[in-house]
């Protein structure tokens, strides 16, 4: 199914035929298994590097390939519309460790991990939230202390994505004092490797969607972090962050109009195939408008997350329009995978065709990487001081 309102470059028209291709040899014989046993699959990793999947917004000199936002989004939502599990171990490693190391780390942290992170041989994670600092993320309370040339972690992180994988982690702690908080600027951002002394991976969620991606908590009892690993100014993490979630939304977002897409497609198939009362159910109007109305809203969730993209790539501030752009596009996907079960009736229940794990896949873009009232809030907020 053609989608592109606008005509692709040709460079995007390469990638976009060459994750397709990937993603429907190496990953759609497996993702019913894999979700169902809740496989995280680690040669995918590797193979995506060598595609150059990984380092996708990264500068050539990192080995990366230095596209720009819309060519990596296309390319997200085709691995998302096959396995969602993969693609938010994309979107979280290119969106978010890669990007900070690259926008705030110091030459000897570029040269140390970008380019292995590139070629998929280190994967990346965030680990942010904390099991009392969800939405309210800056009241984190894991504390870092400097000691000597190291700093000293202790806490625990929640929810955290490629955890248990991963081989660089952006770990967020407090570096200010117990009794001088400084709310978001008292925050330091440090590159946790899982070798450090004090690191362990703790409970494995037991998810609802996305089940081939582990979920992890982090204990960090007395870790010892090098100072060489703080990334950047020890009181300007949290803001690295948020200035990192802008981004890292629009990934999400890539994926939930990935999840939707496929939705539409399979929902689009079965109605032709799918005979009821003499005919194909594609004949029934019913059945006609929902089709049509989830058609127009992957289109229109398509349309506003490439305008953020462009936005972005024009350095304009993107804080509104790539939390709209989040908001939207996961709203679209829940909305459409629900239509998509409908259409399928009792089938669409069962786990024996894929818009039972679409559905299950769709929700939770409703909640990572900010809850949908969290970005009405940001979106309302940047009204205000817009005006």
């Amino acid at each position: 199914m053609s989608w592109a309102l606008h005509p692709l470059t040709e460079e995007q028209q390469e990638i976009q035929k060459l994750a397709r291709e990937f993603a429907h040899a190496e990953i759609a014989p497996h993702a019913a298994a894999w979700d169902r046993d809740c496989h995280f699959e680690p040669t995918l990793v590797k193979k995506m590097g060598e595609l150059g999947f990984l380092g996708m917004l990264l500068p050539e000199e990192h080995d990366g390939l230095g596209v720009d936002t819309s060519t990596y989004l296309i390319a997200l939502e085709e691995i998302a519309a096959v396995d969602a599990s993969v693609a938010v171990m994309m979107s979280v490693h290119n969106s978010l460790p890669t990007s900070m190391i690259n926008r705030f780390g110091s030459d000897e942290q570029k040269k140390r991990f970008l380019k292995p992170m590139a070629r998929g041989e280190i994967l990346g994670a965030f680990a942010l939230s904390e099991p009392d600092a969800g939405s309210d993320a800056a009241a984190l309370s894991t504390q870092a202390v400097k000691d000597g040339e190291s700093w000293v972690l202790n806490g625990a992180k929640s929810w955290v994505t490629n955890g248990s994988t991963a081989g660089a982690i952006i770990v967020m702690a407090r570096t200010d004092a117990s009794g001088s908080r400084k709310g978001a600027r008292g925050i330091g951002a440090f590159i946790v490797t899982p070798d450090l002394p004090g690191f362990a991976v703790g409970k494995k969620e037991d998810k609802m969607g996305l089940r081939a991606s582990p979920t992890v908590s982090l204990v960090l009892d007395n870790l010892r972090v090098p100072a060489g690993n703080l990334l950047g100014d020890p009181s300007q993490g949290f803001i690295y962050s948020m200035q990192s979630l802008d981004n890292g939304r629009l990934g999400i977002a890539a994926q939930a109009i990935g999840i939707a897409r496929s939705a539409l497609e399979h929902s689009t198939a079965y109605a032709l195939e799918r005979r009821q009362f003499g005919k194909p159910i594609k004949e029934f109007e019913a059945i006609q408008f929902k089709l049509a109305d989830m058609a127009m809203r992957v289109a229109a969730a398509r349309s506003l997350l490439h305008s953020a993209a462009a936005a972005k790539d024009r350095g304009q501030s993107i804080t509104q329009f790539s939390a709209m752009a989040k908001l939207f596009a996961s709203e679209t996907a829940m909305w459409v995978t629900t239509q998509a079960v409908q259409i399928f009736g009792g089938y669409g229940y069962m786990k024996d065709y894929p818009v039972e794990r679409l559905f299950r896949d769709a929700k939770v873009t409703e909640i990572y990487e900010g809850t949908s009232e969290i970005q009405r809030i940001v979106i309302a907020r940047e009204l205000y001081a817009q005006s």
